[in-house]
């Protein structure tokens, strides 16, 4: 079986991301496979994990990887400040005599962006609306090509790496069996140290702000990065709270048009067409998002935005929230399936883009959540929840199709659900063993 077939069988996704299904990101030439091991996201320290654990699996799957598809090159990014990571991939690097580079980079946010990382490793700028293979790259996040490995072993992509931090008694890194509850993940890390929180799922620059209530309901999906406990009172769960009516409404009254958040976006200064201060100043001329027409140059530009976050949480000195604002225009003029010409308005990367890159201390500041950064997480701990809720879907593409039904036994790494034919997505297997209840969106085991 190829390595393709093995990975496709395997249920493997993107792991730092949307969850691009990884058996079609690798289909073709590929001339650099670049693995992502910045940890993009302040406060996680998952990839840093792994990358000092697993550094021999890692590289040995690299090379494995660049012989089989022919890959030219392999490199893995991270940050020159991980002093610890690098001397073990070297380590691993010179053990096993793999193929494998180190691109060390600054401190600086965002530099997991993958269109930011293919610029720093390569010199070469994807193109707006484009993907990484549209200049010979793949990128992939370091816990993906972990996952690579054990599929290489016909082992499937069952458990899920993970960084509980935040208001928790004691943050630790998880490994946890898909469909865990999120409150379970708490519970491992000593509980809350507040009665009241909210609860992040990712991180404070890019993560999704839910309620505790909320959280009692969710539980780990394949590219779930970090679970964060926050005060009510922080600014991160207040930006996330502002409705759209109101973030309209303050853009409308108090942009300065002051073009701050356009000189800092990182996909700005790669030469990408995307000017968020005149996306605010068009929108001011609209009474809401339902009436902006769809083929409005300027508003169509917000579907280059990666919602990096930087143009709010960093630039605008209003406090307004333009990464918002160009995510709402993202999903109407998705739901009318407009799309960006890829490749259209690029010019050339910005003369000042290396001094305009906002280093990830100020990230941290801005978002007031430098306590949680100096925290030292060497703890790890491992789940054994006697159920598990996991989703049928938990990646770009369609859903996974149910392969089993409600009263069946099942035991760990059985296909439970597989990728429909014909049609972009994965496979799902048991991550505990156990009964089966099968409903329209989810699968259900019990011990």
């Amino acid at each position: 079986m190829s390595i393709i077939d093995q990975i496709f069988q395997a249920g493997v996704v993107g792991c730092g991301g949307a969850g691009f299904p990884t058996h079609v990101k690798y289909k073709g030439q590929i001339e650099q496979l670049i693995v992502n091991g910045a940890e993009c996201e302040p406060l996680l320290r998952t990839d840093r994990y792994l990358m000092r654990t697993y550094a021999t699996e890692l590289v040995e799957t690299l090379a494995a990887l660049k012989s089989e598809l022919n890959i030219e090159k392999c490199t893995i990014g991270l940050k020159e400040a991980y002093s610890d990571e690098i001397k073990a991939l070297r380590a691993a690097i010179e053990k096993t005599g793999a193929p494998v580079e180190l691109h060390l980079m600054p401190s600086f946010y965002p530099a997991g962006d993958e269109q930011t990382l293919v610029y720093e490793v390569t010199g070469r700028v994807v193109p707006p609306a484009g993907i990484p293979m549209d200049v010979g790259c793949v990128v992939s996040n370091v816990a993906t090509v972990l996952a690579i490995s054990d599929a290489r072993k016909d082992v499937p992509f069952t458990h899920k790496f993970l960084t509980v931090t935040g208001e928790v008694k004691s943050p630790t890194i998880l490994r946890v069996p898909l469909g865990t509850p999120v409150t379970e993940c708490i519970r491992l890390a000593g509980g809350a140290k507040l009665s009241d929180y909210s609860v992040l799922l990712g991180g404070p620059m890019m993560g999704k702000v839910i309620t505790r209530e909320e959280a009692e309901g969710r539980t780990v999906i394949k590219t779930m990065s970090g679970i964060v406990l926050l005060p009510e009172d922080s600014i991160v769960v207040q930006r996330a709270e502002t409705s759209v009516e109101r973030m309209v409404n303050r853009a409308r009254a108090a942009c300065i048009r002051c073009s701050q958040c356009t000189d800092l976006c990182p996909r700005h200064l790669l030469g990408h067409p995307l000017e968020p201060h005149r996306i605010m100043r068009r929108l001011a001329l609209e009474e809401s998002l339902d009436t902006i027409p769809s083929e409005d140059p300027v508003l169509k530009s917000a579907l280059l935005c990666c919602e990096c976050g930087v143009c709010e949480i960093i630039a605008c000195p209003m406090g307004l929230l333009p990464r918002r604002v160009n995510s709402e225009i993202k999903k109407r003029l998705g739901a009318e399936k407009i799309r960006y010409p890829k490749g259209e308005g690029q010019t050339e990367v910005h003369e000042f883009r290396d001094e305009r890159r906002t280093a990830t201390a100020r990230a941290v500041a801005r978002s007031n959540v430098q306590d949680y950064q100096s925290y030292k997480i060497t703890s790890f701990l491992e789940a054994d929840p006697q159920s598990v809720c996991l989703s049928l879907s938990q990646h770009i593409g369609a859903p996974c199709k149910p392969v089993v039904q409600t009263g069946d036994t099942v035991s760990e790494g059985q296909l439970i659900a597989a990728c429909p034919e014909g049609q972009l997505g994965t496979n799902l297997h048991a991550s505990i063993g156990g009964k089966v209840t099968v409903d329209g969106k989810s699968i259900t085991i019990t011990r």
